[in-house]
């Protein structure tokens, strides 16, 4: 298989543009070199002094596919109230981790791994350098007690967190996220609403509600195990918690939601990483040419030409996928395998007895009566990179069973090759445009939200947009959108590190700064980028 380079399209929230920077860096210079003193920072309109988080993974931190201590001291959440202490924020609050390792458990056994490292050639797991480590954060034994001030919940969609009993253990595994579990403290039916609400908070933050809501549906392929929320359902959602929030007259700071296809997740696999260099995959696409070209005869035959497959012998080939836009034309193909004179001949080629021609027949036309080769509009998820190439264990059993011989039953059962990859690996075309629907109508709703209720309004969809074509300039980094390398997507493809949350609350504190009148950015309180790092090691204690 071609090499499956990291290359990454930033995710849901990275901030401050060029110009911005430039400013920033201009007040500082003045302040170090001139002797000129910067403007003394207001609060403007807002209070800073009781600051409540609200969201998901990004209001937690969530970093290298885990969540633990270093990654929660550089929440976003936790930059700004870093920033807000310096003009009367009080204490910040986190259900902190007890490891750097990353991962739950629950009653000693493990529910969620630890987090990823760099190894070399890309992102890995810590046990795989660092070998077996005991993952600590235990949800039934050893959870903190609260109130807290961070409220981000991994996984979390709009609905959990107005739903009573999201942070309850007894509800878990059904209907509990573990996270939440963590936050509930003596209280474990209240909402996330409620918990936030108990604190009476005079200035909060949502960010991502609603990124979980087509991230879930996207993650899975659009396979419909994981459906995007319904708009009421969502609007319904966001209007609480904004009720809520500023009922007793709390002020506020919310971001709408990118479009998360955009995410390395989905733009790291390319859709063509069949190389006939490879030792592998290279001598046999004679053979496999010769099996398609059968295949493609029917194809033809039924009006279907663009469904042809053929695998190039001099340049990267495209992977087989189903797609189930496709009109399903199974039964036609088995009709047509089996009318043909030549087809039993073929079945004796492939070192069957004739006999077996029917049975053929209906295999070929179930497995590729939706089939084609992935273009360059399909997008494969990131765990496809594992799958490509592998057989199919399932399917292989499956052919088995039904008297194919072992070797032929493998070389039938080849992940993207001769075995369509399955809808979970594929993003297709019809389902990019039903999340883009739909963040499209979530942020409708963020925006009217914002502008009823008077709330600073982060544009974290535009941000993106600027991220994936010119990158963002942080300090004296130029933060692109390279997975691993570009600064500002951690090891998991979807989640930030460190120095993007730092350049993710800064674009909150400047949305702030228009809003209420503060001026965190012209007064120079602001996060550094040389104050936070991209990559943890291995061995951070």
């Amino acid at each position: 298989m071609k090499k499956i380079k990291y290359i990454a399209l930033s995710l849901l929230t990275l901030g401050m543009v060029a110009c911005e920077n430039d400013l920033v860096e201009d007040l500082r210079d003045r302040n170090d070199d001139s002797g000129e003193p910067l403007p003394e920072l207001m609060a403007g309109s807002a209070d800073f002094s009781n600051y409540v988080a609200v969201g998901a993974s990004f209001t937690a931190g969530f970093t290298d596919n885990a969540l633990f201590i270093a990654s929660q001291g550089n929440s976003f959440p936790s930059i700004m109230a870093n920033k807000f202490a310096n003009i009367g924020g009080g204490t910040f609050t986190q259900p902190m981790m007890n490891d750097n390792f990353g991962g739950l458990a629950v009653g000693g056994t493990r529910i969620t791994d630890p987090r990823l490292v760099f190894g070399g050639a890309g992102p890995v797991p810590l046990e795989a350098v660092v070998g077996p480590v005991t993952v600590s954060t235990d949800i039934a034994l050893n959870n903190p007690t609260g109130p807290f001030n961070n409220l981000g919940i991994p996984g979390a969609k709009s609905f959990h967190l107005v739903a009573p009993g999201y942070g309850n253990l007894a509800n878990f595994p059904a209907a509990a996220n573990p996270y939440a579990v963590r936050v509930t403290g003596n209280a474990p039916n209240a909402s996330i609403l409620e918990l936030a609400m108990a604190q009476n908070p005079t200035f909060f933050s949502i960010s991502e509600v609603g990124g979980n809501d087509v991230l879930g549906y996207a993650l899975s392929g659009g396979d419909g195990s994981n459906p995007i929320t319904d708009t009421p359902t969502f609007n319904a959602s966001l209007n609480a918690l904004v009720a809520g929030l500023t009922s007793t007259g709390a002020k506020g700071v919310i971001g709408n939601l990118p479009n998360i296809t955009s995410l390395s997740h989905f733009t790291t696999v390319p859709h063509d990483p069949l190389d006939p260099s490879n030792e592998t995959f290279g001598p046999l696409i004679p053979t496999l040419n010769g099996i398609f070209g059968q295949i493609n005869l029917v194809y033809e035959a039924l009006g279907q030409p663009e469904r042809a497959i053929v695998f190039s012998e001099t340049s990267a080939s495209p992977v087989v996928i189903k797609d189930e836009s496709l009109v399903d034309i199974s039964a036609q193909m088995a009709a047509a395998f089996n009318a043909s004179p030549t087809f039993p001949a073929f079945i004796q080629s492939l070192g069957l007895p004739a006999a077996a021609a029917p049975l053929v027949a209906n295999l070929l036309g179930a497995t590729y009566g939706q089939t084609r080769q992935a273009t360059a509009e399909d997008l494969l998820v990131l765990p496809s990179s594992s799958v490509i190439g592998t057989v199919n264990s399932d399917f292989y059993a499956f052919l088995t069973s039904q008297g194919i011989p072992a070797t032929l039953a493998g070389q039938f059962s080849v992940e993207g090759i001769t075995y369509p990859l399955d809808d979970k690996w594929v993003l297709l075309p019809s389902e990019q445009a039903e999340i883009a629907m739909a963040t499209q109508e979530y942020n409708a709703t963020i925006s009217n939200v914002a502008s009823t209720n008077n709330l600073a309004l982060v544009d974290l969809n535009s941000i993106l947009e600027q991220a994936s074509t010119t990158g963002i300039m942080f300090d004296d980094y130029n933060m692109n959108t390279d997975l691993v390398f570009g600064g500002l997507v951690s090891l998991d493809g979807v989640h930030l590190t460190a120095r993007g949350y730092a350049l993710m609350a800064n674009s909150f504190l400047e949305a702030i700064d228009a809003t209420y009148g503060s001026n965190f950015g012209a007064s120079g309180n602001l996060a550094e980028a040389g104050d936070f790092p991209t990559n943890y090691s291995p061995t951070l204690q």
